[in-house]
């Protein structure tokens, strides 16, 4: 069996593709499933594409990235089967998804993990957001043999349909990868991580940090591609950088992912909760969407839905180091149990041989 990944961003870059299917390519290898990779954009227009201002060079890659699928389709007869990360190319319409399921009549399975049918664009790619297609996702979702999910939310809009929608939960390598040091800070450290898109949610609980700082001290780690452009208390700004990712987080006490009560929000699959409380960093979550499924609220960290919540549990966990060891201790143990590679690697391997 011969499988061709076709993925938005170039290997090892997006956490999406890393810790959704880049992360299973070892699996394969093992039970001598051959497969090759190609991204739409290359590492040069990548590295640019969040960036504010080069209009020139972001068009220039994206003809690019159209002009590899294109050439891409001569081989195609080789593949057996062609994993879709979701979508071929970022704009227009599903051209390139039609030649395959139709002209070349290839088995695809369409994977997601956000509710791409919906508008969600930065304002950096104002341009692209005109082109974007959201429509196509239907498309797709009709010509695939099966479709992978990340959460029961997402299966529900791909069940509308597609009989074969198959829950493929973003997991953590909890053996290579994430795995806790046991880090002791003097001063307690509040984190979050995330593209600079995800930032806004801080937004939220500003006046809440405003109010913990008034009788707790702590830092807050900002682990991100861009600094912030709002004010956080006792901030500590870490460029991402996937070589010390691990190590960065590592330096988190409590971790933090606050969202909004949205269908967009409904669609994500709690990335950041998860690398938490794999690294057994208790978790403190906007109960939306599978963030409620994910972490279990007083067990392995907390759901804050009100302003008074974030106050009262980031006292709490500040002020009690025992009880977030304990936090994060359980929470390690359910992702190892749930959303781990070893726990799902069987559920991944039934999704690409069928």
């Amino acid at each position: 069996m011969k499988i061709l990944f076709l993925a938005p961003y170039p290997p090892g870059q997006a956490p999406s593709q890393r810790f959704r299917f880049e992360q299973y390519f070892l699996l394969l290898k093992k039970h001598t499933i051959e497969y090759s990779f190609q991204s739409f954009l290359d590492e040069k227009t990548w590295q640019i594409l969040y960036l504010n201002g080069n209009t020139l060079k972001k068009v220039l890659g994206i003809a690019k990235g159209f002009m590899r699928r294109t050439i891409l389709l001569f081989s195609l007869s080789k593949y057996d089967e062609v994993f879709i990360h979701r979508e071929v190319t970022p704009i227009g319409p599903p051209i390139f998804e039609w030649i395959i399921a139709k002209l070349f009549k290839k088995e695809i399975i369409f994977d997601f993990d956000d509710a791409i049918w919906l508008p969600n664009t930065s304002k950096e790619n104002v341009i692209v957001s005109v082109l974007k297609w959201h429509s196509k996702t239907e498309s797709i979702c009709k010509w695939s043999k099966t479709i992978s999910v990340g959460n029961p939310y997402l299966a529900q809009y791909a069940g509308q349909f597609s009989s074969n929608v198959v829950v493929n939960p973003t997991t953590i390598d909890t053996e290579h990868l994430h795995v806790p040091v046991g880090i002791n800070n003097k001063i307690p450290v509040i984190g979050w991580t995330g593209t600079h898109s995800t930032g806004k949610y801080l937004a939220s609980i500003i006046s809440a940090l405003n109010e913990v700082s008034k009788t707790q001290s702590f830092k807050f780690l900002y682990v991100s591609n861009k600094t912030p452009d709002f004010e956080i208390p006792n901030l500590e700004f870490v460029k991402w950088m996937k070589e010390s990712e691990i190590d960065q987080l590592n330096h988190i006490d409590i971790g933090i992912m606050p969202l909004e009560d949205d269908q967009w929000s409904e669609g994500k699959c709690g990335f950041k909760a998860l690398q938490y409380m794999a690294l057994e960093i208790p978790a403190l979550v906007s109960p939306v969407g599978v963030n409620s499924t994910i972490v279990d609220d007083g067990v392995n960290g907390y759901h804050c839905k009100s302003e008074a919540d974030w106050v009262v549990r980031l006292t709490e966990l500040i002020e009690n180091p025992e009880w977030r060891r304990k936090m994060g201790a359980e929470g390690r143990k359910k992702v190892i149990a749930q959303y781990s590679v070893k726990s799902n690697s069987e559920n991944f391997l039934k999704i690409v041989k069928g």
